[in-house]
C-alpha cells in the first residue's frame, strides 16, 4: 500500500468492516490456510491477516506506511503464530534469496509503484518449490465495467491510497518468473467497481 496518511490508516478497517465480515473475511480464511513453514507477508497493511494464521512455523510481515505499521504491531502481539514486523517496501525486500517457504500478498499488486519488480522481489525470496499466495483485484473481462474502473481510476487512486482498479493481477504474475499453480475468480456482491478478485497459488 502506498499513499496512505494517518486518517486513511484509522479508516480502512471500519470501511473493510462489512465486506470483512462476510464475503473479504472468506477468501482471507482460504488464501492463508495454505501458508506453511518460514512465511512471508508483503504489504500486511493493518494486519487483517494475522489473526488467520495457523500453521506457519513464523510470519514475517511487511509494511512501508508508518501509520499502518502502528496498527500491524497491535495485531502481531495478539497473533497464534510468532510473528515480526519489517518496514519495508516489496520493490525492496530486506531478505535473503530463498529466505520463506510462502509469500503472500492481499490487496497489494494493485497500489504498489512497480508491480513487476515487487513480484521480482518476491520471486527471489521464495525457496525453491515454495509458494506465493495472493488475494487481488482487477483485470475485468466486462467491457461495461473496465469503462467505468478507467473512468473512476484518476479519483480512485487519490483516496484509496494509490489503488489502480484496472491493474490485473493474473496478468502480472504471469508476465513474471512466476507460475501460476492455481486461479479462483470471484465476484463478490456489493463491491462496487472493485473486482473480479483472483484468489491464486504460485511458484
Amino acid at each position: 500500500m502506498s499513499g496512505f496518511g494517518r486518517l486513511q490508516a484509522a479508516l480502512y478497517d471500519p470501511l473493510m468492516a462489512q465486506a470483512e465480515r462476510s464475503w473479504l473475511g472468506e477468501l482471507r480464511d482460504e488464501l492463508v490456510g495454505h501458508a506453511e513453514g518460514e512465511t512471508l507477508e508483503v504489504g500486511a497493511g493493518t494486519g487483517l491477516n494475522l489473526p488467520r494464521y495457523r500453521t506457519p512455523v513464523r510470519v514475517v510481515v511487511t509494511e512501508p506506511e508508518p501509520s499502518m505499521l502502528r496498527h500491524l504491531q497491535r495485531r502481531a502481539e495478539q497473533a497464534r503464530v510468532p510473528v515480526l514486523v519489517e518496514e519495508a517496501r516489496g520493490e525492496a525486500l530486506p531478505f535473503p534469496d530463498h529466505a520463506f517457504d510462502t509469500v503472500v500478498s492481499t490487496l497489494v499488486l494493485c497500489s504498489v509503484a512497480s508491480p513487476p519488480r515487487v513480484l521480482a522481489e518476491i520471486r527471489r525470496v521464495l525457496r525453491p518449490g515454495g509458494h506465493y499466495l495472493f488475494l487481488e483485484h482487477g483485470g475485468t473481462h466486462d467491457p461495461r465495467l473496465a469503462r467505468w474502473q478507467r473512468r473512476l481510476e484518476p479519483v480512485w487512486k487519490r483516496v484509496a491510497g494509490g489503488c489502480h482498479l484496472t491493474r490485473d493481477a493474473e496478468q502480472l504474475v504471469d508476465a513474471s518468473e512466476l507460475s501460476i499453480l492455481e486461479l479462483a475468480c470471484h465476484e463478490p456482491p456489493r463491491s462496487g467497481p472493485i473486482k473480479p478478485f483472483r484468489l491464486g497459488r504460485a511458484t
